[in-house]
């Protein structure tokens, strides 16, 4: 029977892989978009207002900043690290795709995709050419310079569909990916910063699984991601393969707007191995790009059920704006006894 060996937490966001002198073009989008935050829609202007005790123009300065980064490419090489020398044979990515390769006729809560290959690829350059300079700077991080393709595990994926059917859950079945909107095609940036930076593109068989955490109104909740990271566990120690698997959620924490608040309780219930705690927040703090972490909560949820002790690499809030705004940072693994 297959055994899951390492569980895998980590953030993908824009400013893992931006200089920080650079992140202010992150900033000024900030600027022009509205936030989600503690229950309510923000201008960003009432943002800055609102926070303005928080003194965040602290957190802005290069000592800061740099340093900031630094911790962050220090635990992805950690985590990095800990992948290779655990060396597993499959892995399991739980990810969410952002207009990427879904459209508004059609957004699943939750996707297998179990092809041959997974292909990973950067957009055309004349596509490219149209994103914000701060999101281009970013796309490096996940694909390479040229179109790849990574073996999938079809085998893992389609016994993940029947057995999570067989508890409660219907997942959306792909055995093909659906070309990005600019007409190439490729897996979603959460998978890809996974494939490309975490795994250096040695990729080992794959399945990726889409979680929808963007857009309402099929989004699952925090109680269904954790119910679905334990179907998700069993599938896996169901397979009558003798396989060593690494699950890896992608995304996360809180952002665009950074809640500290929010952060702790999903650290604390990583260290405490209860997913439960969650539950005590509102299914409000999941939204906007915070709604990633729930692509960790599958992880979460099967790690506890496994009863597998976490480490906390690191926690690391980049701010990038007087209004609070950026990305706090998380890096965590599990691993069995």
């Amino acid at each position: 029977m297959a055994e899951i060996v390492l569980g895998i937490g980590t953030s993908h966001g824009p400013m893992l892989t931006t200089p920080p002198e650079n992140w202010h073009l992150r900033a000024a989008d900030d600027r022009k978009n509205t936030h989600p935050f503690r229950g309510r829609v923000w201008t960003y202007d009432e943002l800055e207002k609102a926070r303005a005790g928080e003194h965040f123009a602290d957190q802005l300065t290069p000592e800061v900043t740099h340093a900031r980064f630094d911790r962050c490419q220090t635990a992805i090489a950690t985590l990095s690290r800990v992948f290779q020398e655990t060396a597993p044979d499959v892995v399991v990515v739980v990810g969410n795709d952002q207009m990427e390769m879904f459209a508004d006729g059609l957004v699943p809560t939750f996707a297998v995709y179990w092809g041959d290959t997974v292909p990973n690829s950067l957009p055309p350059a004349e596509y490219a050419s149209r994103w914000p300079e701060g999101i281009r700077i970013a796309m490096r991080a996940h694909a390479p310079d040229e179109p790849t393709e990574y073996p999938g595990c079809p085998e893992l994926g389609l016994h993940i569909l029947k057995s999570v059917q067989a508890e409660g859950f219907d997942l959306a079945s792909m055995q093909k990916l659906p070309p990005h909107r600019g007409g190439w095609t490729s897996i979603p940036h959460a998978f890809g910063f996974i494939y490309h930076r975490l795994l250096g593109d040695q990729v080992p068989p794959t399945v990726p699984i889409v979680e929808n955490t963007f857009y309402p109104p099929n989004q699952p909740t925090v109680a269904r991601s954790i119910a679905f990271g334990q179907a998700l566990a069993k599938a896996i120690r169901g397979w009558d393969r003798d396989k060593r698997v690494a699950l890896i959620g992608s995304g996360g924490l809180t952002h665009f707007v950074i809640d500290e608040e929010v952060d702790a309780v999903i650290l604390e219930a990583i260290r405490a191995g209860d997913a439960h705690i969650l539950e005590r927040l509102p299914e409000s703090a999941f939204q906007s790009g915070t709604s990633e972490t729930k692509n960790w909560i599958p992880v979460i949820g099967a790690m506890a059920e496994l009863g597998c002790q976490p480490t906390v690499v690191d926690y690391v809030p980049c701010y990038r704006s007087e209004a609070g705004t950026g990305n706090a940072m998380g890096f965590v693994y599990w691993k069995a006894a």
